[in-house]
């Protein structure tokens, strides 16, 4: 054992874990929540849990550091992944089912829509956490809160 290891620091991501944060999203005002396993924004390496509730949106975006790859593997429920060209016409569309990941590269135009209640995936990406940027936001999709975000939501799920 590596001196200092602290097996009791081991965290099991089990059921009713799964369970406890889809709670949390039902809840939040925003139908989603997060649950980092890393320490600090400052890490190297950003791993988390996201719940998913049916309604929340997520304004299309993309990463630009080089380093920014996403990954990302749905857990439960279902989530349709959506990405775009930069005039903002969907390009590619997939669903995701329990067990499917998407690796999204950097500068990827993308978003995701909750398909089912208590959907819950596991991401991964480079630290250190940095906000958006405007270049990073995509300007064909209305921001969160913007009265026209449910129409943008509802035409994406539109044919799922």
């Amino acid at each position: 054992m590596i001196p200092g290891a602290d097996p009791s620091a081991v965290r099991i991501a089990d059921a009713a874990f799964l369970d406890a944060l889809c709670r949390e999203a039902a809840s939040s005002p925003r139908l989603r929540k997060n649950s980092n396993l890393h320490a600090s924004n400052d890490y190297p390496c950003h791993r988390l849990f996201n719940a998913l509730q049916p309604g929340t949106y997520v304004r299309a975006h993309r990463h630009l550091e080089p380093s920014k790859d996403e990954t990302l593997v749905l857990l439960r429920g279902a989530m349709l992944a959506v990405f775009f060209d930069d005039g903002g016409t969907v390009v590619r569309r997939e669903t995701l089912r329990p067990g499917m990941a998407v690796d999204v590269p950097h500068g990827t135009w993308h978003t995701f829509a909750c398909l089912e209640p208590d959907t819950v995936f596991f991401e991964a990406k480079a630290g250190p956490y940095v906000p958006m940027t405007p270049d990073e936001a995509a300007p064909f999709a209305p921001p969160e809160g913007d009265p026209a975000a449910p129409a943008f939501l509802a035409d994406l799920l539109a044919g799922t």
